[in-house]
């Protein structure tokens, strides 16, 4: 392993939709685990093995910061982060960022934003491995026919997570009963 693997911290963050583990290195955070990931599939991801559980300040800031989205005061994260991918999955990760609160946005259109419009696929399998959800919002992204589909946290959770954001700015929710996990 190296330094910075030895180096992971991981922290157990209890949200509306599960418990989840925030993984973060030295440099920023690195993953956000569902619940039924399992830390032993997500080594190739994270290499999170068997990493010390403890607070650091990028957790502490990255709980803080999930604390205020589910209470509806943050729309937007301001977290260091520790993107590990390929040049391509990055781009795709961070072009996430770009669709607003409350919105959504089709696999096609951020393929075309992203300058790639026939890599739609290409774009979709990138965000299948979008280690940071919620931070990095891919629940925002949809069909071409405006449909849920897939996402790591369930499609129940995707559906509460963008109705949370339509209420918090105003709209009815669309996709869900909006029950609490």
């Amino acid at each position: 392993m190296t330094t910075t693997e030895l180096d992971l911290a991981v922290a157990r963050y209890v949200s509306p939709v599960g418990t989840l583990s925030l993984v973060a290195s030295r440099r920023g955070l690195r993953a956000i685990l569902w619940p039924a990931d399992s830390e032993g599939d997500q080594v190739d991801r994270v290499r999170l093995g068997k990493q010390a559980r403890r607070s650091t300040p990028v957790l502490d800031e990255a709980e803080r910061q999930l604390d205020e989205y589910f209470a509806g005061t943050r729309l937007t994260f301001d977290l260091l982060l520790d993107l590990q991918g390929t040049e391509f999955q990055r781009q795709v990760w961070m072009s996430l960022a770009d669709v607003g609160f409350g919105k959504t946005r089709t696999y096609g259109e951020q393929a075309k934003r992203l300058h790639r419009p026939t890599a739609t696929r290409a774009v979709a399998a990138a965000n299948g491995r979008n280690p940071l959800s919620i931070v990095l919002p891919c629940h925002r992204i949809v069909g071409a026919d405006g449909s849920l589909t897939g996402f790591a946290g369930g499609l129940e959770t995707k559906a509460f997570l963008l109705d949370h954001e339509r209420r918090v700015i105003g709209l009815e929710p669309r996709w869900s009963e909006n029950r609490l996990f």
